[in-house]
């Protein structure tokens, strides 16, 4: 098994023109004509009309294509009649509805609808679980631990006080703490989901393929990017902590609150922005072993024109994740509010929030349920790439011919 699939940016120097077997199957050939002799070219499956008395099929020339995971031209494609997908790669179409395609592992190669997207994703959770929860478990755990510590450093503010009003100060503290509270989260949130993504990319690769998977060997496939891999992660928290920060930044340094609630939205739209454009970077730089500037570009390619289709899969998955999240922790929250002094009341002053019995405890379910969401977020943002560049440069074929189903139909399978 290949440890390091190679997805081949299409137009990319290291690709080279392939040999006649790399190429694929011609069309089948026509009868003879009448004067005896073959045509040279033939329409592709799928394309054939009824033409009037006389009159002569027209006739498409074969695909041409050079070797690689998806390494075809990126020029202009015509889109033709009946076909899901534009370009001389597209599957035959008809009445039937959706059209045949090969299907190797956990999704048909083909253009992919949205219930195809979370049932791969899970798939591949489940037959591919040792290398996927071994690698979010880790990095559950360790931002897991990283916020617990943020946590115990901000909670002390946060004690609900019904004796006095708190001072300018102390409001002042307090809303300090909140802010980096919830802002180390969602960084935290975030580079967990880039870096599980990137480490999970060969694993989903595979499992498209219908190959086995393990620990080792996806690890062998990302050590060698493994630099590349932390630039880009560092750029891609650079680039969100400015979107977050720029818009609120003049009511900061005027001192102004409202100027700075009032960028707020602006921030929200930016992150949006940012994060869907570029949330493709991190299985292109892993599938295509590029460097980071490209991998930055490639994935806003692929997002460009249909930047609100990714948006609404990526925000419908992280709604499903966090009610997921949420009945995990609820039994290790109820726990830790039994065992922490004070019991409910502790939680009403805020006071078992401080407490390390009760943190502890909220970070193991916290953990838990990262270890368990965190593949199915990820394995949404990988096959995301996959179905982009299937719309695009029909890497659909490319697929089929490295799963050694060229031309044999639909086939079911893992």
């Amino acid at each position: 098994m290949n440890d390091s699939p190679g997805w081949a940016t299409p137009g990319s120097p290291s690709d080279g023109q392939g040999s006649e077997a790399d190429r694929p199957a011609a069309p089948p050939a026509a009868p003879p004509a009448a004067d005896g002799k073959w045509s040279a070219t033939q329409p592709p499956p799928g394309q054939w009309s009824s033409p009037a008395e006389g009159a002569t099929p027209p006739a498409a020339p074969a695909p041409q294509q050079r070797t690689g995971w998806g390494s075809y031209d990126s020029g202009p494609q015509q889109q033709q009649p009946g076909t899901p997908h534009g370009g001389p790669y597209a599957h035959p179409g008809g009445w039937g509805g959706a059209p045949h395609a090969a299907k190797p592992g956990v999704i048909p190669l083909r253009p992919l609808g949205l219930g195809e997207i979370l049932d791969g994703a899970v798939s591949t959770l489940r037959g591919h679980w040792r290398p996927v929860l071994s690698i979010s478990l880790v990095v559950a755990a360790l931002s897991q631990i990283a916020l617990l510590f943020v946590q115990r450093a901000t909670m002390g503010s946060a004690v609900i006080t019904t004796d006095r009003t708190p001072s300018a100060a102390e409001t002042s503290k307090l809303l300090g703490d909140t802010a980096l509270l919830y802002g180390a989260e969602y960084y935290l949130e975030i580079l967990g989901l880039f870096l599980v993504t990137a480490l999970l990319a060969p694993v989903v690769s595979h499992a498209v393929l219908g190959r086995s998977s393990t620990l080792p060997a996806t690890l062998r496939a990302v050590r060698p990017l493994a630099p590349r891999l932390a630039g880009l992660i560092a750029l891609l928290l650079l680039g969100a902590l400015a979107a977050a920060v720029l818009p609120v930044l003049p009511g900061i340094l005027a001192g102004s609150a409202g100027l700075a609630v009032l960028g707020v939205p602006v921030s929200m739209v930016l992150l949006a922005w940012f994060y869907v454009t570029f949330v493709l970077a991190p299985p292109a730089l892993v599938l295509e072993r590029g460097s980071v500037t490209a991998s930055l570009k490639r994935s806003a390619k692929l997002v460009r024109g249909s930047w609100w289709r990714i948006f609404g899969i990526s925000l419908l998955t992280w709604a499903l994740r966090g009610i997921t999240s949420g009945i995990i922790v609820m039994p290790f929250a109820a726990v830790a509010l039994f065992l922490a002094p004070g019991g409910f009341g502790s939680l009403l002053d805020g006071s078992a929030e401080m407490g390390w019995s009760f943190l502890i405890i909220t970070a193991i379910g916290s953990v838990v349920a990262a270890t368990v969401t965190l593949p199915m977020q990820t394995g949404v943002t990988a096959l995301l790439y996959v179905d982009q560049r299937i719309r695009r440069e029909a890497l659909d074929l490319e697929l089929a011919r490295a799963a050694g189903q060229d031309g044999g139909g639909p086939v079911t399978g893992g």
